[in-house]
């Protein structure tokens, strides 16, 4: 028995290298070893036994295989059974075997070599970008200094390796800047920075990993640069809109007041709102003179001296006006120009009470030796040259000189008052007002009280015959030269001019008549620290606080607003000056605080659109026109105002359409009906208004050939009560053609107007008698043979007694009925002579004689009717016409009644 041949054939072991060290490169499968994966048999070349069947892999879920690559020669290879990162795991370890095919084909009695060690690490790609810590850097820097570091930026790379997880480089890519950044990420500056050039920088940063990948996106650096600290306010803005018709508006929210930690003691800041450019002197509601003093609720019976040019007040048309400052009407004096006042309009009874007042602004005179400047002077008009009483500047001094006539007074009274103040050459707006109640006699400025500094006395003027002459912008001299000419004339600007004779104007009044409608304003005067003291100027363009804290002092000047209470400013800037004094311990002044100038610009308000409407023409019967109460012009009338809300320019573009209109509520302060075409004829035509209709409103009205004015500052619906009570009427309108009468309504003394409204009344025209039935109640057809001529004349009058008046036609009934009557009682009387006539057979003839018999008896008495009827017409007439003496506008000479009883 031999053995088998098998069990001799696999001698030996594989054998392999006892360690082997790889590399793979993430997202590859194939391993690069070394040395490379090669087993050997000494038992090769017998076939099964000197050949490499397998090379199998010992670890902990190594995600490797060995692959045989050639069984012969042994060689393999190593290969990844999946996706291998780098970022998960860097290196792997395991064991690794070789196995040989054994004795035969089925692979028994196969041996394997010994252990091996694999050592393999993973190479990394460059797939991730670099990423910033973080979102975006802030810091700040003082100007003037170069910094060797500002600020460090940081980035990171999720690589696995050095080569590529590591930031080599740092670029700025935002051009032209001031700074530079090293490879490490700190940035500097490259030259000194100024908070005046610019106050803050932003720079953006990219970075690069050492493989050359850049960052997908930068990062945004933001540096501020803060100024040398420099004592001042901060935190405020150059400009502040205000929107019209928002009330108060803080102006500074976010201000406070930088000290550079010095120690302060108190604070003290003055707050100045300049509008010395806006009309005179800030936004005022612009009505005319007579209408701001009916709504101030002052005394009637002023006489306006600087009225607007027209027809009737001439004197002011050689003026020069400046109209261009919000509808005010103000005239300016450059030394050339004066006025005469016309005798008839010159005040009278000036003795022991009166007010004179005005809008002055005046600057100091030039040279050395001023000479007086006159506003009013009232001196002798030819002969002399005395001054009864005027009102000038000397020297930035306000004169006011009032002499007495001997008829007055013969013994020495004071007759010069003077008062020194700032205003009077400030060349700013103020409202001045002097009261007389001789001997006493007050300065009103702007509101405030002021007493002369100096009172001279002088005797009383010695009567004379001379007349006297009011002039304004100069003083007359009427004598003591070889011609009479102006002298002393006047610089500056002028509006409103008024004296009032009789009575002296309350301080309520006058402050209303100087009233400004915009200033400062103080929001929460309750929230103020109790450390905090404040004073505004009466027209509140001045506010002065002081405190102690300055915490408190800044939370105080950020509640400072500014208000507009007009419902239309005017739309423009307001300049704004705040100046401030720090005091600190032991010192007066420590620190300098740098005056701030900020505007508010008052933007333009939505105007308003005036619209007037109604019927557009009447046709009545003339026998209206003629009738007790007229026609009734605007009985339908209707005013409304609408503004346009949005920016309409914008609204037209876009959709072709106007903004969204919405009806307001305001006053008007005039409303005109004029007549178009030939004035009217007051002895046959006028318009009426009862006086009535005014009470209880702040309106007045003019009545004249050409038309009625209504004025004064009022609602839209109390004048429409009021136009709607104007009556015509025309006592012939037969003899006059059809009339039109045009109105139109204004808002802010011109400003803003409505649309013409046109009436048209058409009268129709029938016969006279037929008119006359209209008149009175018809009487049988067979009375108006008893009707006399003279007797048609008186119950129709001519215009001399204006219409007919009540007594008139009452007396005219009772005659009527007193003829129906008889005339019935003749019938009745008639028919019993018919029936004795029937019973004697007698003719028919006689009873015609009868009745014409009858007929003459009544005409007797008839004719004495239209005298009496005439006489007590002219007296009742004569006695009516001095009852509506107080219920009647004038025109003219001609007295207008508005109606009959």
């Amino acid at each position: 028995f031999s053995p088998s041949p098998s069990l001799n054939v696999n001698k030996h072991k594989p054998w392999i290298e006892t360690s082997y060290h790889g590399v793979i490169t993430e997202n590859m499968d194939i391993v690069l070893l070394d040395p490379p994966l090669v087993a050997l048999d000494k038992d090769a070349p017998v076939p099964y036994a000197g050949e490499i069947c397998a090379f199998k892999i010992h670890g902990l879920e190594a995600p490797f295989e060995a692959v045989v690559l050639n069984g012969t020669s042994g060689e393999g290879q190593l290969r990844a059974r999946g996706p291998v990162d780098c970022e998960l795991q860097k290196e792997y370890t395991f064991i690794i075997q070789a196995h040989d095919c054994g004795a035969g084909p089925g692979g028994t009695g196969g041996k394997k070599s010994h252990k091996a060690v694999v050592h393999i690490q993973v190479n990394d790609v460059n797939e991730f970008s670099p990423v910033f810590r973080e979102a975006q850097y802030q810091a700040a820097v003082t100007e003037g200094k170069i910094y060797d570091n500002i600020l460090q930026v940081e980035a990171t790379d999720q690589d696995c390796s050095p080569q590529y997880s590591q930031i080599c480089n740092y670029q700025i890519t935002t051009s032209n800047t001031p700074f530079a950044i090293d490879r490490n990420g700190n940035i500097r500056n490259t030259e000194k920075l100024s908070f005046d050039k610019q106050q803050q920088y932003e720079v953006l940063v990219t970075a690069f990993d050492c493989g050359q990948k850049r960052s997908t996106e930068s990062v945004a650096v933001h540096i501020d640069v803060k100024p040398v600290c420099k004592p001042g306010w901060q935190g405020w803005n150059k400009r502040v809109d205000y929107e019209p018709g928002t009330g108060s508006k803080q102006l500074f929210p976010k201000m406070h007041l930088e000290t550079c930690g010095g120690p302060l003691s108190s604070v003290r800041t003055m707050v100045e709102l300049q509008t010395s450019h806006i009309g005179k002197g800030c936004d005022r509601e612009t009505y005319s003179e007579k209408s701001l003093q009916k709504l101030c609720g002052a005394s009637s019976g002023s006489t306006d001296l600087l009225p607007a040019p027209s027809v009737s007040t001439n004197w002011t048309a050689s003026l020069v006006t400046d109209s261009g400052r919000d509808s005010d009407l103000i005239f300016r004096f450059d030394g050339r120009q004066a006025a005469k006042i016309p005798d008839q309009m010159v005040p009278q009874n000036l003795t022991d009470q009166f007010t004179i007042a005005t809008w002055m602004k005046h600057g100091p005179t030039p040279g050395l030796r001023a000479e007086k400047e006159t506003l009013l002077c009232n001196s002798d008009k030819t002969e002399m040259n005395r001054h009864h009483y005027s009102l000038y500047v000397h020297n930035c001094r306000l004169v006011f000189l009032l002499r007495r006539d001997f008829t007055q007074v013969d013994t020495f009274r004071p007759a010069e008052f003077h008062w020194k103040l700032e205003q009077i050459c400030d060349k700013e707006w103020h409202y001045y007002v002097i009261n007389v109640e001789f001997p006493v006699v007050t300065l009103y400025v702007d509101g405030v009280t002021y007493d002369p500094y100096l009172v001279t006395d002088d005797w009383p003027i010695h009567p004379s015959q001379i007349d006297v002459q009011l002039t304004l912008g100069a003083c007359w001299q009427g004598g003591e030269v070889t011609m009479s000419r102006f002298t002393q004339y006047f610089r500056g600007s002028l509006s409103g001019l008024t004296i009032r004779p009789g009575k002296i104007e309350s301080q309520k009044v006058i402050s209303c008549l100087q009233a400004c409608k915009e200033g400062l304003d103080i929001n929460s005067l309750e929230s103020l620290g109790k450390g905090i003291k404040f004073h505004f100027n009466p027209a509140q363009s001045i506010l002065v606080m002081e405190g102690e804290d300055l915490e408190n002092m800044n939370a105080a000047l950020r509640k400072v607003s500014y208000i507009n209470s007009r419902q239309f400013p005017t739309p423009g800037i307001r300049h704004l000056h705040i100046s401030t004094s720090v005091q600190c311990f032991g010192e007066d002044t420590c620190i300098s605080i740098p005056d701030i100038d900020a505007v508010v610009m008052v933007l333009q308000p939505s105007e308003p659109r005036i619209t007037i409407a109604g019927v557009d023409r009447l046709t009545r019967p003339a026998a209206d026109l003629r009738g007790p109460a007229g026609l009734t012009l605007f009985q339908d009338l209707h005013i409304i105002s609408t503004v346009t809300k949005g920016d309409t320019a914008e609204a037209e573009h876009c959709s072709g359409r106007l903004g969204v209109q919405e009806e307001i509520i305001h006053n008007l302060d005039y409303c005109d009906i004029l007549v178009l075409g030939e004035e009217l004829r007051p002895e046959q035509e006028g318009l009426q208004l009862q006086r009535s209709t005014l009470l209880g409103k702040h309106l007045d009205a003019t009545n004249s050939t050409s038309g009625m004015s209504i004025y004064g500052v009022d609602s839209m619906s109390n004048y429409e009560q009021v136009i709607r009570q104007v009556h015509y009427h025309n006592w012939h309108p037969t003899q006059t053609p059809d009339r039109k009468f045009r109105l139109t309504c204004s808002e802010l003394n011109g400003r803003y107007t409505s649309n013409e409204f046109t009436l048209e009344i058409s009268v129709l025209h029938k016969s006279e008698a037929g008119e006359h039935v209209n008149h009175m109640v018809a009487p049988p057809q067979y009375m108006q043979v008893v009707h006399h001529p003279a007797m048609v004349h008186s119950l129709y009058p001519t215009h001399g007694s204006g219409v007919p008046s009540a007594a008139t036609v009452v007396i005219v009934i009772c005659i009527a009925a007193l003829v129906v009557v008889v005339v019935l009682g003749i019938y009745r009387i008639h028919l019993t002579h018919q029936q004795e006539g029937r019973s004697s057979d007698t003719t028919k003839e006689g009873e015609l004689d009868w009745n014409d018999s009858a007929l003459n008896i009544t005409v007797n008495p008839m004719e004495m009717v239209p005298l009496r009827t005439d006489m007590i017409d002219k007296t009742w007439s004569s006695e009516m016409s001095q009852l509506h003496t107080q219920d009647t506008l004038q025109y003219g000479n001609k007295q207008t009644s508005f109606s009959s009883v």
